[in-house]
């Protein structure tokens, strides 16, 4: 009896294992593959969505832009076009929480960096205060990578409606008046059709991370 034991124990030990590897396959084909929600204006919240959006349950993408960016260069959904990005608005000489929102997209800039699939996207809620020179001069202290990452400037109008009406990512779309100002610490990941595919606060490592989960999963996506 030992001996039979013995010799189809090898054998036993790799039933064993071959049983266990197919149990893993068939669980992990069972499984739902996850899915990023894409983002209309009746999914979020009301109070950052323009009242003209409200009841769009639908079709919504990012408008067409025009802006320049750090290199004085015009930049438009073109230069996005067939990539991922995440978007935010900050300024230059914010004190509070746009530091620590430029630091923590650097961060996203390190993770994607052999990334050609995605790229960021910064607007400034001060474009008459953000010049070109001032948004170079920033770029270079906070590590910008040209190639990655856009700090853009241009008109106040259309980048205040890009926030409220496109990105759906800030409370109001300014009074009109010389020290109005928008302010959110929302980062907006937008997937290659223009559509919204999260949103995160940018002042929460935790949120970050959850943006680079998010968006491993956005580019997995594409290749099945």
């Amino acid at each position: 009896m030992k001996t039979f034991f013995a010799k189809y124990k090898l054998f036993g030990i790799v039933l064993l294992c071959l049983s266990a590897v197919i149990i893993y396959l068939f669980y992990n084909a069972l499984q739902p593959k996850k899915m990023l929600p894409v983002y209309q204006p009746s999914m979020v919240d009301p109070t950052l969505v323009d009242s003209t959006l409200h009841y769009k349950k639908k079709y919504h993408r990012i408008a067409d832009f025009k802006f320049t960016n750090q290199n004085g260069k015009t930049i438009t959904q073109d230069d996005y076009k067939d990539k991922i990005y995440v978007a935010d608005f900050f300024f230059t000489t914010c004190p509070t929480i746009c530091p620590i929102m430029t630091k923590n997209m650097a961060k996203v800039q390190d993770a994607i960096l052999d990334d050609d699939e995605v790229l960021l996207l910064s607007h400034s809620v001060t474009p008459v205060i953000d010049s070109v020179p001032q948004l170079k001069k920033y770029a270079l202290e906070k590590g910008v990578i040209d190639s990655k990452w856009n700090l853009v400037t241009g008109d106040k109008k259309q980048i205040y409606e890009m926030a409220r009406k496109s990105y759906l990512a800030v409370k109001t779309d300014g009074d009109g008046g010389p020290y109005d100002m928008i302010h959110t610490e929302n980062f907006i990941l937008v997937d290659k059709e223009r559509r919204i595919r999260g949103f995160y606060d940018g002042t929460d490592p935790e949120e970050i991370n959850k943006l680079l989960e998010d968006l491993k999963i956005l580019k997995d996506s594409y290749t099945e």
